[in-house]
């Protein structure tokens, strides 16, 4: 048995649009019910959720036989935790807070095993289908998606210098925190913020790199898409369920006699 492509990964690098969601309601049942929609790419979050190992992989699961890449938001960029996460099958990772070239070679580096990275080999996992995938070591490193998250002014200073990076699959802008960076906290859209991302962004598209991020407006998402963005996730699964319970709610109650 050999490795399956990993289509988000081939897509991105092509410059084909990939349109998201990010999952945060850490269950299983909830992913299911997303995995049936057919977005081309989700983040399952354990930076900003209640998502442990096993919650991921039972959303991992519920995307396995859909047609959408489940890749995996860690808390932080660690080692060990990209390593778990890898051999739970995890097609690829949004790593947070990236700050410098350094950083970047760090969580590049998680993702390789030895010679090119520090990533500890385990050979019946998840991920090798329980030592059935026989060209598992010599096949992943091409397969697997790993995006940078910018989040800071300062970070965006080094967009360039650390999408050049080597095995870096594109380069994710967080406008919440960018918000927050720059005196803006809780206001992601205010324009401050995408005008710090979308020159940096397009000096990326002009190299070649892929970029994307999260906005919470479907509308948005698409510009977004049409200006060169190559993935965008447009909302949350919980904001998504919030909005939805609220406006039901709403309508029922406007229709009282």
């Amino acid at each position: 048995m050999n490795l399956a492509k990993n289509p988000f990964t081939h897509a991105i690098a092509k410059g084909d649009k990939q349109i998201g969601l990010w999952i945060s309601l850490a269950n299983n049942t909830a992913a299911e019910v997303v995995a049936g929609a057919g977005y081309d790419w989700v983040v399952v979050d354990m930076e900003h959720t209640t998502a442990d190992y096993n919650d991921v992989l039972g959303q991992l699961q519920a995307f396995a036989n859909s047609g959408t890449t489940a890749i995996v938001r860690p808390e932080w960029n660690d080692p060990v935790t990209v390593k778990r996460l890898l051999d739970l099958g995890a097609q690829g990772l949004v790593i947070p807070m990236i700050q410098s070239v350094e950083e970047a070679e760090k969580a590049v580096a998680s993702t390789r095993y030895p010679p090119h990275g520090v990533r500890g080999v385990s050979g019946a996992t998840r991920a090798t289908k329980y030592g059935r995938i026989k060209d598992y070591t010599a096949a992943i490193e091409a397969e697997t998606t790993v995006i940078l998250q910018l989040e800071t002014a300062h970070a965006i200073a080094q967009a360039e210098a650390i999408g050049a990076v080597k095995g870096v699959s594109g380069i994710f802008f967080g406008p919440a925190d960018i918000a927050a960076d720059i005196g803006h906290l809780g206001d992601p859209m205010h324009e401050d913020v995408w005008a710090l991302i979308r020159p940096a962004a397009q000096k990326l598209i002009a190299m070649g790199v892929p970029v994307g991020t999260l906005v919470m407006d479907p509308l948005f998402a698409a510009k977004l898409l049409n200006e060169g963005f190559t993935f965008v996730a447009g909302g949350t699964d919980a904001a998504l369920l919030a909005r939805a319970s609220d406006a039901a709610l709403a309508t029922i109650k406007s229709n009282l006699t």
